[in-house]
């Protein structure tokens, strides 16, 4: 296991115990059609998903015990881990696919199941390569949040310790937190507050307990980079847009004049332009850094396609992935029938387009979601920027036609689909390693998870648009609406490039300074109620490591962290299903005021982080690793 041979997994590599059985199939396969259908839902609704694979790992533990004996944990690992593609392609499907509604193109139900499973299995296949480095050398230095705190939840499975029952603990509090906040409405979830002595800039944040889990899992260090980039967008770049915006005059792509943009606007209308260019240019920079393993990849490539499929059965267990030779073959074999199969509008170039970028944000997205976890990984910065690319590529190129616009947002549901699929691939693969998992099994569990919910997405797609119509105020695709604008925004000459070009400045500057840029650049990108709610749970971080170096209390706070992410995420799937068949409202106007949404917030921030120090023994602990 090279670059990291010190670290010993929770079920030794020598081990063989079952892993990818039926049942675990069968179990995973019903989650991620629940999954896909209730984030599909979410993604229309808010432009948000909510990750799969805690949830599923705690329905696993739970269903499995009662029905089977001798469950094991690995077992476990492969049910979140089918899961979790029900989550990765409803994003990928739903951030891009409206887009060709809005546009007057509406894709069959076959169609969209063609473009989700190709374009699925070609995320998990390019993602493969990255694994040794990203998951096993970069162990230490990237946390992968989602995929630690499924781990910690599934070893707490198997323990009868008190620090165990913390995960409990965690699932109770934020379970209850999110009924109060989203179906009890006794306070606002996202309050914000207006300034207008301050050019109508905005503090706001989003009180969701798993945002608070993210931001103690991730660190100090993550989260308060993170938060400075959304200080840069929402409370420097926004001023000086309202200050300097000509008055009554139209800047696009707003239609509407500056003097009567709020920070909500002018966020949505021109800083996600700019935050985009520094997610670029950090994602390129973070490419340059892993050349050598591309460079390496490609000559084991080489290698094993010459001396046979089956030429790494030598290696350990837990280092055994799909041949490179079948990976090649399979990424061929789909890049070929994303061409060659009819009623899909991508020429040739357009698929070469597709899989030069497509692999470049796979691997970009396997080191942003090891940073921040899924739930804020900036997706659709990336398939923005892939779309622009394209678009730049066919004006150059004199493709302004109508087909050219739909083969753009085309490609984008590809490559969108790819990215969420690696995205969600490179998190599981970093549960399996903690646990001591067979790689192959669970990269063949993905692929296996893919057909059930690529069907369901179409028919859920259709179902909704017919009952809320998408693109209006009850199911406005805020992602796809985005896609939309762009494509013809590039295609008619009207598109911000200056925005983007600062943002790829920005980008530059913290290179030169030594910064982290993904992480800032994250922070510019997402809604600032994100990253705020991220740093107070890095606070939490911060007084734990502060007042104790004992393994007690780290294992206690993580525990507790992965609880409020799985309880958050159970309880906004339920929620959501109660508020698709009406028995819970949409909306409703909260009975406390805003600042009770705030105090409950950080007292459950402080609360963490003291109940997390409770009674500590002091056994020696590493510290928070710096990147």
């Amino acid at each position: 296991m090279s670059g990291n041979e010190s670290f010993v997994p929770h079920i030794s590599t020598h081990s063989n115990i079952r892993e990818f059985s039926l049942r675990a199939t069968i179990l995973g396969m019903i989650f991620g059609f629940f999954f896909a259908i209730a984030n599909a839902y979410l993604a229309l609704k808010i432009g948000q998903t909510i990750s799969a694979s805690i949830p599923a790992a705690i329905l696993s533990m739970g269903l499995m015990k009662i029905f089977f004996r001798n469950t094991t944990i690995l077992e476990h690992n492969i049910v979140q881990t089918i899961a979790t593609v029900g989550e990765g392609l409803a994003a990928g499907v739903v951030f891009t696919i409206p887009a060709l509604f809005f546009l007057g193109e509406s894709p069959s139900i076959g169609r969209i199941f063609l473009l989700s499973s190709l374009g699925g299995i070609l995320g998990i296949l390019f993602m493969i390569p990255m694994r040794r480095f990203i998951i096993v050398d970069e162990h230490r230095k990237l946390p992968f949040p989602e995929g630690t705190a499924c781990a910690e939840i599934l070893k707490a499975g198997e323990k009868s310790s008190k620090s165990a029952i913390m995960a409990v603990y965690g699932l109770i509090v934020s379970g209850l937190y999110k009924i109060a906040t989203n179906a009890l409405f006794l306070w606002k979830e996202t309050p914000a507050w207006t300034y207008k002595f301050f050019h109508n800039t905005q503090f706001s944040i989003d009180t969701s307990p798993a945002l608070l889990g993210v931001g103690y899992i991730c660190g100090a260090r993550i989260s308060t980079l993170m938060f400075t980039g959304g200080a840069l967008g929402w409370w420097i770049i926004i001023p000086l847009i309202k200050m300097f915006g000509l008055g009554a005059t139209t800047i696009y792509p707003s239609q509407i004049p500056v003097a009567d943009l709020s920070a909500d606007d002018i966020w949505g209308y021109y800083v996600r332009y700019i935050g985009a260019g520094t997610v670029a240019i950090g994602g390129m920079l973070s490419l340059v850094r892993i050349a050598p393993l591309i460079y390496k990849t490609i000559k084991v490539s080489a290698k094993e396609l010459t001396s046979g499929f089956f030429s790494r059965a030598h290696l350990e267990r837990t280092d055994r992935d799909i041949s490179m030779a079948w990976l090649i073959l399979g990424s061929v074999a789909t890049i070929l029938a994303l061409w060659l199969i009819p009623g899909l509008p991508m020429n040739f170039f357009t698929i070469v387009l597709l899989t030069i970028l497509g692999f470049f944000f796979v691997a970009v997205t396997s080191l942003t979601v090891g940073l921040v976890g899924s739930s804020s990984n900036p997706v659709s910065g990336m398939t923005i920027t892939t779309l622009l690319i394209t678009c730049i590529v066919f004006v150059l190129l004199g493709w302004t036609e109508r087909i050219y616009l739909i083969s753009a947002i085309t490609m984008g549901c590809v490559a969108s689909t790819a990215i969420c699929m690696a995205s969600t691939t490179s998190q599981d693969l970093k549960t399996g390693f903690l646990l001591g998992a067979t790689p192959r099994s669970q990269q063949l569990a993905e692929i296996v998870g893919i057909l059930i919910p690529s069907l369901a997405l179409g028919y859920t797609i259709y179902i909704l648009n017919a009952a809320y119509q998408i693109g209006s105020s009850l199911m406005p695709a805020p992602q796809a609406m985005l896609m939309s604008i762009i494509a013809n925004g590039v295609i008619n000459g009207e598109l911000p490039y200056s925005l983007v070009i600062i943002g790829i400045l920005i980008g530059l500057v913290l290179a030169l300074l030594r910064v982290q840029i993904l992480p800032f650049a994250i922070g510019l990108y997402l809604p600032l109620s994100l990253s705020t709610a991220i740093m107070v749970g890095g606070l939490a971080r911060a007084i734990v490591d502060r007042k104790s170096s004992s393994e007690l209390a780290q294992e206690r706070g993580i525990l507790l962290s992965s609880g409020l992410v799985g309880g958050d995420a159970i309880l906004g799937v339920i929620i959501a299903l109660l508020t698709i068949v009406g028995l819970i409202p949409e909306t409703a106007s909260a009975l406390l005021p805003d600042y009770i949404s705030l105090g409950m917030f950080l007292a459950l921030g402080l609360g963490v982080a003291i109940w997390t120090l409770y009674r500590q023994k002091d056994r020696p602990y590493p510290k928070e690793p710096g990147p």
